[in-house]
């Protein structure tokens, strides 16, 4: 698993460690109306694929150019014509320009928070964090709020995820993979597969025993959410190693060799590659992380020879291969990072943290690929108008579930909050 360190000299494993149309939300009572008189589709989604970009990709050299801005904002890279007419993308991206209709490009999202770790958090959550509490990441409550089979994990993380489970308890917590596959080699998943010669039979008789001498432990399980939390993982790690439905669904050896040549064999394309069978298994929410966009110098040598091609691949085999499979119009895609990057080019030939303008690009769930949704101005600097939020982002996500943004839940102390604080669905995604 690589580790990335960011410019605040942390090293982290993924933070594991320590059209113009301004802003499209509506407000509650104006999005009961919409929703009432159908102006806002009803949900499609039955599972999701949250691709996180760790670092903070360029909005200026991937989906959001700046052509005709002044050469120390607009960099490098020229646009490209896409296979939607009017929408461009960077030319370092040609695969996902010939499937744009499958997605939609949001532009001129902003916020304040120009750290890594609290706009991951933000980013991760759709909340905005605070010192007193831990939001939980979407998994977790997509893993609350849709049922899925016992013998599947609800929420896996490919390799790991920023994602916390937060006042939801352990229980919601995800099954991280801790590596990433590669091509035509047999995967396996610490937890899925045996191991040491095991049988099912053998992890049986365990099991039985363990829930022997766990008895003593009931009075205190009642009262602990992590407790709790744990007595139900065992059950699930007994569910997932005897079914040969779950074992089979991460081992990516076994697709169709056709299916799998799109994605390449780098890591990203490889994870996106196994979210795909995941969801087709019936996994409801799979997450990968691809890191290394905090690029403070080089950024455009390294988003050419490596970044932007693995993005590229990858992303674009995610999209047509849910839709070839029929399952993008039932599987949402997010894909996004915690913020953007400078407008204004550096002496380092790179680019900074810059929260005020970024980009989102979404799909599936009953959401219209094909569409671009919002703007910066002219050379990337922020929204050109009112521009949209993180919040705004989750609460489309959330509704394209069928998940209720606006449904309360309770902390261990009984504290009510709602699941997206400040969120609105954006109609026009739907329309």
């Amino acid at each position: 698993m690589t580790t990335h360190r960011y410019c605040d000299g942390i090293a982290r494993r993924d933070f594991l460690r320590v059209g113009a149309l301004g802003s499209a939300g509506l407000s509650l009572a104006s999005y009961l109306r919409a929703t009432e008189a159908g102006e806002v589709q009803p949900a499609k989604g039955k599972s999701a694929i949250f691709v996180y970009l760790g670092g903070g990709p360029p909005h200026l050299d991937t989906f959001d150019l700046k052509p005709d801005a002044p050469a120390e904002f607009r960099g490098e890279f020229n646009p490209i014509e896409t296979n939607v007419s009017g929408i461009q993308v960077c030319e370092h991206l040609p695969q996902l320009a010939k499937c744009a209709d499958k997605y939609a490009i949001v532009r001129g999202i902003s916020h304040t928070l120009a750290g890594h770790e609290l706009g991951t958090s933000y980013v991760n959550s759709g909340s905005r964090p605070v010192p007193s509490l831990i939001y939980p990441g979407y998994g977790s409550v997509i893993s609350r709020e849709l049922t899925g089979a016992s013998d599947l994990p609800h929420f896996v993380a490919i390799p790991n995820t920023p994602q916390r489970a937060g006042y939801l308890g352990v229980r919601y917590a995800p099954l991280q993979t801790n590596s990433t596959p590669s091509a035509g080699v047999p995967y396996s998943v610490r937890g899925i597969s045996l191991g040491s010669g095991k049988t099912p039979e053998q992890f049986s008789s365990r099991n039985v025993l363990l829930e022997q001498l766990d008895t003593g432990l009931d009075e205190f399980k009642a009262s602990s959410k992590l407790v709790d939390g744990l007595d139900r993982f065992g059950q699930q790690a007994f569910d997932l190693i005897s079914s040969p439905r779950a074992r089979e669904a991460f081992d990516v050896s076994l697709e169709d060799p056709k299916i799998a040549e799109p994605f390449g064999k780098t890591k990203f394309g490889q994870s996106c590659l196994l979210a795909t069978r995941l969801v087709e298994a019936g996994v409801r929410f799979a997450t990968v992380s691809f890191g290394g966009w905090d690029t403070h110098s080089g950024n455009f040598k390294k988003c050419k020879e490596s970044l932007l091609p693995e993005l590229d691949q990858g992303l674009s085999g995610l999209f047509t291969t849910l839709d070839q499979k029929g399952l993008l119009a039932s599987t949402t895609v997010f894909v996004i990072g915690e913020f953007g990057r400078t407008p204004k080019i550096n002496d380092k030939a790179g680019r900074d943290h810059w929260p005020r303008a970024m980009f989102a690009l979404l799909a599936g769930g009953g959401i219209k690929g094909g569409q671009v949704l919002g703007a910066s101005d002219d050379k990337g600097q922020g929204p050109a108008g009112d521009g949209f939020t993180p919040d705004q982002l989750a609460a489309s996500f959330y509704h394209s579930l069928g998940i209720d943004f606006r449904k309360e839940y309770h902390t261990s102390t009984g504290r009510p909050v709602t699941i997206v604080r400040e969120g609105t669905v954006i109609p026009q995604l739907f329309s």
